[in-house]
């Protein structure tokens, strides 16, 4: 199994297809097999790298708490490690969060910048939601969890049309043999909690793509229009009725979404035109 050795530990990673690459960053709770909607697409048009955080799948379980910078030091040292100089760069849910401190610190690595329902900053709303979220998980089973985090993250008619199947999907996502410690899970939720780029956001200058799901309980659709507003340029796409789980619940629309913004802004790039991607 593909692993790298960075300083803070070992990162279990995938590569997919040729072409230009495209970086993948996933979300709390999330390893690779959150990408499989994704892989077959992607990979077709891209070198595609994905990659477990620590904390989740197959990389390294942390001994102490960490914060979002030092998830992105590993996801660049990373892109070090693979030889990835310049890569478009996208990031789910808190995954975005985790891209948007890459970018600042390296902005001149990123051709692009992809952010799915993700959030600019957390503030005393969000570290409020997260620590409150840390405290129940102590109450509760691991069933119990998976349901939740099941629940705030697919739609609502996926919930009705799956009916008491959806316990069933709750056994099948426990007896994943990588799935998330329960620590792992509580030290992500803490370093998540004091996510905060509001104030840096403005100086981004390459093609930025904002996609948000219009029905998203987990990261609410006014978080991405504040993100969105915050970045000078940044397009902003609604996927109408869609929930968090937009890319494995409307997985044809939000691989076109991505592909085609990496299109346009790989064709910028070439003309040397930077609002052509917008």
């Amino acid at each position: 199994m593909p692993h790298v050795d960075i300083d803070a530990g070992r990162l279990y990673y995938e590569q997919h297809g040729q072409g230009d690459p495209l970086l993948c960053v996933q979300g709390l709770a999330l390893d690779v097999s959150g990408w499989r909607a994704q892989i077959p697409a992607w990979s077709a048009q891209h070198q595609l790298t994905i990659f477990d955080n620590r904390d989740t799948g197959r990389s390294f379980y942390a001994t102490e708490p960490y914060d979002m910078r030092a998830l992105a030091a590993d996801a660049l040292a990373l892109a070090d490690r693979l030889g990835l100089e310049r890569f478009h760069l996208l990031g789910y849910s808190m995954g975005g969060g985790i891209a948007q401190e890459m970018v600042l610190a390296q902005p001149e690595r990123v051709r692009s910048l992809t952010l799915v329902a993700s959030y600019a900053g957390n503030g005393r709303w969000g570290r409020t939601r997260n620590h409150l979220a840390v405290k129940a998980s102590a109450h509760q089973s691991d069933t119990q969890l998976a349901l939740e985090l099941m629940w705030l993250t697919l739609s609502e008619q996926t919930f009705e049309q799956m009916g008491s199947e959806i316990e069933a999907m709750a056994r099948i996502v426990l007896s994943y043999p990588h799935r998330q410690r329960r620590e792992g899970y509580e030290r992500q939720l803490l370093a998540d909690a004091g996510h905060e780029t509001r104030d840096r956001l403005g100086a981004l200058t390459m093609p930025v793509h904002v996609i948000a799901a219009e029905r998203d309980m987990f990261v609410p659709i006014w978080k991405a229009h504040e993100l969105a507003e915050l970045i000078p340029g940044a397009r902003l796409s609604v996927v109408a009725g869609a929930a968090h789980a937009v890319g494995l619940e409307r997985t044809a629309e939000y691989n076109a979404l991505v592909l085609g913004f990496l299109r346009e802004a790989s064709a910028a790039e070439s003309t040397g035109s930077r609002t052509g991607a917008r």
